[in-house]
């Protein structure tokens, strides 16, 4: 379903970075669930506001997204811009927008702070498809490497912050006495510290697995477009960790006749004199499979066939592409004896001299044509 971050924001497509958030922290507090117990359109529209602004807070993002729209980040198909996003995820947001102490006033996440959820970190991966996985889209398995934590590692509360995850500093000023709050050194944040951990394990309690992941791939995907797999990175330490994203790069693979222009598609048809000049039919190479044209008596060289949707889906289901057959009339390199006299005799043939019509179009006009 297509989503307009800026609407959902309230915002205009020229909004700065601090408006973005100025936008974002008024729609987090009017919907925020503390405030509407039960409520499920305000949580709704709260969750709407976060991944609006999770996309539009983000330089690159923010470009992809006025490209390609939100089907880029559709959280169909295992992938999110934020439409993946759980309460914790959001919530990890408000360090940023609420300033260091979260989100003041609300069950839980202000006043000084208090312990957060860890987020592991992300893993990247490149997935390389061809033209046809690309226009039809396409289910890939890939086999990635985890960090996940052990089976048997236990945690306990941290005695340097005692699970808050932060700790007071007082500093001298000549403003007098400051107190300020930083991430405890000990547990990272996290307000928990391994208590006991099995052999194998790394010194955060954690192991390397396999594990095989399913991405289901839109059609219409772009070369060096990053998708998203919500939770299927690396996990964090700690009971209320919450594991990081697996992030696709797509690699598209030059097909060896279709050439991609964006949505549209080229092909070369080449042809030789007698069927130029007696008509034929031709079978071609689609995305789709096979495709037969017929080919008009006298058809010239450079001749381009349209076929409409015939291309690349639009990522943002706005149709497809058209493929564009251009027409080469194939000129022989050597000639028989008998051809050439064929051909000799043909050159004062009234027949065979060109005229071309006004409804022929230019080289540059055809060219202007495909990009029209």
């Amino acid at each position: 379903m297509k989503k307009d971050f800026y609407e959902i924001l309230g915002i205009d497509r020229n909004a700065t970075a601090e408006q973005i958030k100025k936008a974002y922290r008024k729609k987090a507090i009017e919907y925020h669930p503390d405030k509407n117990p039960g409520d499920k359109e305000a949580e709704e529209k709260f969750k709407a506001a976060a991944e609006a602004y999770e996309i539009l807070s983000d330089a690159d993002k923010k470009a992809r997204y006025d490209q390609y729209g939100s089907a880029a980040f559709d959280g169909s198909g295992g992938f999110s811009g934020g439409g993946g996003m759980n309460m914790d995820d959001i919530f990890s947001q408000f360090g940023d927008i609420f300033g260091g102490g979260g989100f003041g006033g609300f069950g839980g996440f202000g006043g000084g702070g208090g312990q957060r959820r860890m987020k592991g970190s992300n893993l990247r991966i490149k997935v390389k498809l061809t033209l046809e996985e690309v226009a039809n889209g396409v289910e890939k398995k890939v086999k990635v490497k985890r960090k996940v934590q052990a089976k048997g590692v236990s945690f306990k509360t941290c005695p340097t912050c005692n699970g808050a995850g932060q700790v007071m500093k007082v500093t001298n000023t000549i403003l007098g006495r400051m107190q300020t709050a930083a991430t405890c050194h000990t547990c990272g944040g996290t307000g928990q510290i391994i208590e006991s951990k099995p052999n194998h394990a790394d010194a955060q309690g954690m192991v390397m697995e396999d594990e095989t992941v399913s991405i289901k791939i839109p059609p219409g995907v772009v070369d060096g477009m990053q998708l998203k797999v919500s939770g299927k990175g690396n996990d964090a330490p700690g009971n209320n960790s919450v594991p990081g994203d697996l992030i696709v790069a797509i690699e598209e693979v030059e097909h060896e006749t279709l050439k991609r222009e964006g949505e549209n598609l080229h092909l070369d048809l080449y042809i030789s004199f007698a069927e130029a000049a007696l008509g034929t039919s031709k079978d071609i190479e689609t995305v789709s499979g096979k495709a037969r044209i017929k080919l008009e008596e006298g058809i010239q060289s450079g001749k381009i066939l349209r076929l409409k949707g015939k291309g690349v889906p639009s990522i943002n289901s706005y149709g497809s592409g058209d493929l564009l057959v251009h027409v080469n009339v194939w000129t022989p390199k050597t000639l028989s004896k008998e051809q050439r006299q064929f051909f000799e005799k043909s050159l004062t043939d009234e027949n065979f001299i060109p005229h071309p019509e006004k409804s022929d179009k230019s080289f540059f006009e055809k060219v202007k044509d495909m990009f029209s």
